[in-house]
């Protein structure tokens, strides 16, 4: 077979696999209470502020694993494994801080959120490696308390041993994230002073980008008017995932808010998928899950093409090394 072939099919296997079950991150904007929380950041040194926290590649081992299965939270080890286990990504004593979507005032069910299951399960998993500290946290869009608490990940990520932060306004920093249009804006300050990022996003869909996925999910570190970012919301996307460049990422696409999103909150939009894409390369990741999921390629999507650009990774997810399982 001539490899021009072989590629072809295997982009052809890989939008397949979640098609065949029937295919057809973050918040988006100031939510009110950021709104009625006006607050002055500290003033701190970009180069305070540490960046990266990738780990170094393995040939020998997968890019992406996409896992289908029942359990939420077996589907969080096994992708986790499939890449090489949880020792691959954390050491003992690393602070950890784990990014779910926990954005909106909604149920698991109605998948505004990151699944709790899958939070828990990497947070038991982390500490199982010998983490220091797992802290779970984000900037909530609706009243933080509210979104914690019924999307079940507080309590959930509690009882898997996690420290669960609350943001507030005195946790905000003044940071210049040296984007290419994101200079001095203020970062919850978690983000700031640990030694691995893990981001859990949800797949959802986004009235203005499409979808929202893992690099959108960063705008859930952000305090201030984030909704001015809109105005250029693909560069914006790409200068907070460099700055953040995590660890590893893992996408929950067990439920998949498939419209109106990224609120959502009717069960008519949400589609049960039963499975997440874990991975290394946060473009490829992107790209992929908005292929198979809304047919969405890097022409609808330009943050992409712009974050391969940046040296992010690839929007070929075809051409990156992948695992496929069912449990």
């Amino acid at each position: 077979m001539e490899p021009d072939a072989i590629h072809l099919t295997r982009r052809d296997a890989l939008i397949k696999l979640l098609r065949v079950a029937g295919v057809g991150a973050g918040a988006t904007g100031l939510g009110l209470w950021l709104s009625e929380h006006s607050f002055r950041p500290e003033s701190t040194l970009a180069m305070s502020a540490k960046r990266g926290h990738t780990i170094a590649a393995d040939p020998t081992l997968p890019e992406m694993a996409v896992v289908t299965g029942d359990d939420p939270a077996q589907l969080a080890r096994q992708a986790v494994e499939e890449l090489g286990g949880i020792r691959r990504f954390i050491a003992r004593g690393d602070v950890v801080l784990v990014k779910p979507n926990i954005g909106w005032d909604r149920t698991p069910e109605q998948a505004a959120n990151t699944n709790p299951d899958v939070v828990a399960e990497i947070v038991r998993q982390c500490s199982n490696a010998g983490a220091k500290r797992v802290i779970v946290t984000d900037v909530s869009c609706n009243d933080p308390r509210r979104c914690f608490q019924r999307s079940g990940i507080a309590e959930a990520a509690e009882r898997a041993g996690a420290e669960v932060r609350l943001p507030d306004p005195a946790m905000f920093k003044e940071v210049d994230l040296q984007g290419e249009i994101l200079r001095a804006w203020p970062v919850l300050d978690l983000f700031l002073n640990v030694d691995k990022v893990i981001n859990i996003p949800i797949a959802k869909h986004h009235s203005l980008t499409g979808t929202t996925l893992g690099m959108k999910n960063w705008y859930g570190m952000l305090g201030g008017p984030r909704h001015q970012l809109h105005q250029k919301i693909h560069e914006s996307l790409v200068d907070l995932a460099d700055f953040v460049r995590p660890t590893l990422t893992v996408i929950d696409c067990y439920r998949i808010l498939i419209r109106n999103g990224p609120t959502g909150g009717n069960l008519q939009d949400v589609l049960l998928k039963k499975t997440l894409v874990a991975g290394t390369d946060p473009v490829a990741l992107d790209a992929y899950v908005a292929k198979a999921y809304w047919n969405l390629d890097v022409s609808s999507l330009p943050y992409l093409k712009m974050a391969a650009g940046r040296g992010l990774g690839t929007y070929e997810f075809e051409k990156v090394r992948t695992q496929i399982k069912t449990l």
